[in-house]
């Protein structure tokens, strides 16, 4: 596949996405930290057209003036940028004036491609490609979050449910000490975060092939999980009590039985798939109540290959910083990921709202302790 038919299937991945929503739907924004599905459709087109096509392209026109204050995201080098809470606020442009957006800078990227030779550009439009489909996985879990906190819990699809799959394997892979290599070192893509390729010392160490599953995390609530104090970090507590929280997101207790919400629409939990939708606070606490204990990013790295993973991003114990010899880029591009490495924890894996050949077993993703709007999960380690 070359580049401008891989362009081409990225670019139709996300509207494939977008095809089983409503009209209505394109707009919403319930919290601050799930954008509109309108949003991610612009945010990904700005991306091509700030970053490729206005410096490559002699005379280019943007096609709407007040597009980069609207849909620029995290980029100060860029310019100006609504607040992301207020991303929900556009009920103009209309949806079709994005489609519409997508269209022209579609055709415009598709004439560049013909003629584009410099490898520095042609990396970036990869860059690009990578960027939309984190958007798309993204997308999916916004849009579940819009349609779970909808008070009818409208089904999506109903062949997409995506927290219904079970683990293959209930084995131990055992570890022994030594020094290992950490980082990416193909010739593929990777994200800048995943250089500097070094040694790291891990102690012996057991970790399970199995994630937590449903049934196992009933008997931590049921045991009095999420009201014992000595299981919880201090933050995780607060977090706790603030919100009061006794389950999973998108758990609901209705006469006396435990549903959760997918994007099949409202169903009974399944005690024997995959636990989904929790944050490090929870991971943390469901591992001391356990006995065990979260593996490092470090460790997850050296087991992945004798482990079945990609179902559910992985909880790490490890803060997201950066590695020896890590070197941002000038510019705008140097904001990607480097500006982030703070009051973060690593994740590794991948999840089911992963797009195919978006993994890696050196991936590094991110995210605050208490988010679990992902596909989020628990591997345990000792």
């Amino acid at each position: 596949m070359n580049i401008s038919e891989k362009y081409k299937y990225v670019r139709q991945q996300t509207v494939a996405i977008c095809s089983h929503l409503q009209i209505e739907d394109y707009s919403i924004q319930i919290v601050k930290y799930a954008s509109p599905a309108k949003w991610h459709l612009a945010h990904t087109t700005w991306f091509f057209e700030t970053f490729i096509l206005l410096p490559n392209v002699k005379n280019y026109k943007v096609f709407h003036a007040d597009f980069n204050f609207l849909f620029n995201s995290y980029y100060n080098n860029a310019g100006d940028r609504i607040l992301q809470a207020n991303r929900g606020n556009m009920s103009r442009p209309s949806t079709n004036e994005i489609y519409a957006y997508r269209n022209y800078v579609d055709e415009k990227m598709q004439d560049f491609l013909k003629i584009a030779r410099d490898k520095k550009i042609l990396d970036l439009v990869v860059l690009g490609l990578n960027h939309e489909q984190q958007h798309q996985e993204l997308l999916v879990t916004d849009v579940k979050y819009m349609l779970g906190n909808n008070p009818l819990f409208p089904v999506f699809h109903n062949d997409y449910n995506l927290v219904n799959d079970a683990n293959s394997r209930n084995e131990i892979v055992k570890i022994s000490e030594g020094v290992f290599e950490i980082g990416y070192q193909g010739n593929g893509f990777c994200y800048d975060n995943e250089l500097g390729v070094h040694k790291v010392y891990v102690s012996n160490f057991e970790i399970n092939k199995h994630l937590v599953t449903n049934d196992e995390y009933f008997e931590f609530m049921e045991t009095g999980g999420y009201s014992d104090f000595n299981l919880w970090l201090d933050d995780g507590w607060s977090w706790v009590n603030d919100n009061q929280i006794n389950g999973p997101m998108y758990w609901h207790k209705i006469k006396g039985e435990w549903f959760y919400y997918t994007l099949s629409g409202l169903q009974k939990v399944d005690k024997n798939a995959i636990l989904c939708h929790i944050n490090y606070y929870e991971a943390n606490a469901f591992a001391e109540w356990k006995g065990m204990r979260l593996p490092t990013e470090f460790e997850w790295e050296v087991a992945s290959k004798q482990l079945d993973w990609g179902k559910r991003w992985e909880w790490t114990n490890s803060a997201y910083l950066a590695y020896p010899n890590f070197k941002k880029e000038n510019g705008a591009v140097g904001e990607y990921n480097g500006k982030f490495m703070s009051n973060r924890m690593v994740l590794r894996g991948a999840s089911v709202a992963t797009p195919k050949n978006h993994s890696r077993n050196t991936y590094r993703n991110f995210f605050t302790p208490s988010e679990r709007w992902q596909f989020t999960g628990i591997r345990l380690a000792k």
